[in-house]
């Protein structure tokens, strides 16, 4: 005797079954790096902000383009300020500061992270809608009906906030 119903093959038992939970284990560890690499991307924005804070915060560099230059144009003067090359050798911790925040943002943009959380948030949003389908349906396939209870609520819910935050 067969039974009734359609005969779904291998999702017809528990290894369809598994298919949901695996998905969303697996799309919870990609949250975690797509969610770094927006932190990333987050960072290469917002450090400009800091570099232009910290150059503001130098002293006059009168025409020179960085401290160690200053400093050796005001020591080969004619009359040494000795007020002024102290502050410019007291610059140059921030002149390092701002060569290192420079380079973070050249590594960052080299990564790519915006191209990249694009990509991965994409794709986990295409992933967690067809697995919020899947699972219901294969209740349904299975069961033959829904359980509308908090699990399925909880799912809906999910795919409208991810779409809502793409």
């Amino acid at each position: 005797a067969s039974a009734a119903g359609p005969d779904w093959g291998l999702f017809e038992g528990r290894t369809g079954s598994l298919l949901h939970p695996a998905a969303m284990f697996s799309m919870a560890a990609f949250s975690i790096s797509t969610a770094l690499l927006g932190f990333q991307w987050r960072r290469q924005r917002t450090i400009g902000d800091e570099i232009s804070g910290l150059k503001k915060s130098l002293p006059d560099l009168k025409g020179s383009k960085t401290v160690r230059e200053a400093i050796v144009a005001a020591e080969s003067a004619e009359e040494v300020d000795v007020g002024y090359v102290s502050t410019l050798k007291g610059a140059l911790s921030l002149d390092a500061e701002i060569a290192e925040l420079t380079k973070e943002r050249k590594d960052l943009a080299s990564a790519g992270p915006r191209d990249k959380h694009f990509s991965q948030g994409s794709l986990l949003l295409f992933i967690g809608t067809a697995f919020a389908i899947e699972g219901p349906l294969n209740t349904y396939a299975r069961a033959g009906k829904l359980f509308p209870g908090p699990h399925l609520y909880a799912g809906a819910g999910l795919v409208v906030l991810s779409a809502l935050a793409a």
